[in-house]
């Protein structure tokens, strides 16, 4: 049988994300129209949430897995989902069901109305943060990215909110000539700042984050790992605003 063409490709980079992975993958489907395929890249989770995708799979057609047994780290897993990626839109976001897959259908209308980025931003209006006590998603958090973000606007670009967002949809052509950089979320800086530089029209979409209700964050579990992150974010910050980048041809 022929398969149908893909239009959008959703990347899910996971690790040890077992419980929250069915329930995204069924809400992405539900969320993303009839030719999406949503495309799991797993660092061999201890957990089996490998596992629980092979599953799935044999309900979905276009769920797909990459296990990926000698490579780790968010940026690495992307750039792996974007290379095995079949539709002209890509979509990315967290799989801790922090970020809501019902958002998707507003990034992909914003592209259909002429963006060529779509963000999801917590620090526009109507965005922000759930927090629950006992979570392991505390305000600090909240607030370490909100200062960071102060940041990173003041020295690249006011117009844009959330720098440290990691939820978004684009046309694949913003892609070309792109690798996603760096150990963590410091990629999504870089991203957003190039994107802007280069002319591409970039939209910011608000939601709410909501706070994990399974597993570890990837983020960090108390304030020495946000301030060690944060000193790499604005590293970057600085490195970029005195680099030159290319407008597209």
């Amino acid at each position: 049988m022929k398969k149908e063409p893909v239009d959008i490709s959703v990347i899910l980079p996971t690790y040890n994300e077992r419980n929250n992975i069915g329930p995204l993958i069924e809400a992405i489907f539900a969320n993303s129209g009839d030719k999406t395929e949503i495309i799991v890249v797993d660092d061999d989770s201890p957990d089996g949430t490998w596992r629980e995708v092979e599953h799935l799979a044999e309900n979905h057609p276009d769920l797909h897995l990459l296990r990926r047994i000698d490579k780790r780290g968010l940026v690495s897993a992307l750039n792996d989902g974007i290379a095995a990626a079949k539709g002209d839109i890509i979509v990315w976001m967290d799989c801790d069901l922090s970020m809501p897959p019902e958002k998707i259908k507003e990034l992909l209308s914003c592209l259909n109305r002429g963006a060529d980025v779509a963000v999801g931003s917590r620090f526009v209006k109507g965005g922000g943060v759930e927090i629950i006590s006992g979570s392991g998603d505390t305000l600090t958090a909240f607030l370490m990215s909100n200062l960071l973000n102060i940041f990173t606007r003041t020295v690249l670009s006011p117009s844009f909110g959330d720098y440290t967002s990691g939820f978004i949809a684009l046309k694949k052509k913003v892609l070309e000539g792109i690798v996603l950089k760096g150990d963590y979320g410091e990629y999504f800086i870089d991203l957003i700042y190039r994107t802007i530089k280069r002319g591409f029209t970039v939209r910011e979409i608000p939601y709410v984050c909501r706070a994990r209700r399974e597993g570890v964050s990837k983020t960090g579990t108390n304030i020495f790992h946000y301030l060690r992150k944060g000193l790499k974010y604005i590293w970057l910050t600085l490195r970029l605003r005195f680099s030159k980048i290319k407008k597209k041809a």
